[in-house]
């Protein structure tokens, strides 16, 4: 008697669970679907090889024409097959081509197994081949990136880089190779955006919020720059409180965790970060 009575407490707590919702529980994140900003990105070439710079615009000019550079982006967007770059160990007596990234920024640049993958490390590869150069890949932060090569620790910049008044103190832009924006995420349950149809109505919002909301960026990116604000970047900033990442990925993980309200990283990566997080929630 006691066993059926154990039995039927049982099945009753599970139809409970489910009447609760059960795996409805698991919480999933989405992206507004509206630019906040207008962006490019290029590289970042050491100023002290403007030969360099120049050979870099040649390369930008010749994959744009050909074809090449929207086939690599088809591969990230288009359901094709990406393929990892391998980086060879620096040695100071090769002819090599040293870039510095943050492989933390899918789709452009993140780690599969001990391999670079991404959209500009596809493109660092055919620009050492351009050049007849071995390809060197030195993975950073990202606010350390132009950095190391205003320290002429590496030749270029490579990581989904917005131009920028400020980043040229370090670096000398190449042509861009991207058109970007910024946009924000939150969670899928979340309204506070869905009546919102141009970025105006959004900024209004989020003029709207005091410090007791939390928006997270990845640390050096424009998001960070207009959720805090900077004059360099023309980006006045918000009450809300700011809370920098080392990547988005750990952003929008913390704000399904509960821990942040929304999210405002690049279009493309938030796009792409959001898809794998849910996929597996």
């Amino acid at each position: 008697m006691k066993k059926i009575l154990a039995l039927i407490l049982a099945i009753l707590m599970v139809a409970s669970l489910a009447a609760c919702g059960g795996t409805n529980d698991v919480k999933t994140a989405k992206v507004i679907e509206i630019d906040l900003t207008q962006e490019q990105y290029a590289f970042g070439v050491d100023k002290d090889q403007p030969e360099l710079l120049e050979d870099v615009n040649e390369f930008i000019a010749k994959i744009k024409e050909d074809g090449t550079l929207e086939a690599i982006c088809d591969k990230y967007y288009g359901g094709g097959a990406p393929e990892g770059v391998t980086s060879a160990e620096f040695d100071e007596n090769k002819d090599q081509l040293v870039v510095a990234t943050n492989a933390a920024f899918e789709p452009f640049e993140y780690m599969s197994g001990d391999k670079y993958v991404g959209i500009d490390m596809e493109i660092a590869k055919l620009l050492a081949d351009f050049l007849g150069k071995e390809l060197v890949i030195n993975n950073m932060d990202f606010d350390a990136v132009c950095l190391s090569v205003g320290q002429h620790k590496c030749d270029i910049a490579m990581a989904g880089l917005t131009i920028n008044e400020e980043r040229k103190e370090s670096v000398n832009f190449s042509e861009p190779y991207y058109e970007a924006s910024q946009r924000v995420v939150v969670l899928s349950n979340d309204t506070t955006f869905d009546e919102c149809k141009t970025a105006e109505d959004v900024e209004k919002i989020l003029n709207g919020l005091d410090s007791a909301t939390r928006i997270g960026y990845q640390n050096g990116t424009t998001g960070q720059f207009y959720v805090n604000g900077d004059a360099d970047w023309g980006f006045d900033g918000f009450k809300a409180e700011g809370v920098g990442y080392k990547n988005g990925s750990l952003a929008i993980q913390d704000m399904i965790n509960g821990n942040i309200n929304f999210v405002i990283i690049d279009k493309d990566p938030a796009e792409f970060i959001t898809k794998s997080l849910n996929a597996v929630a």
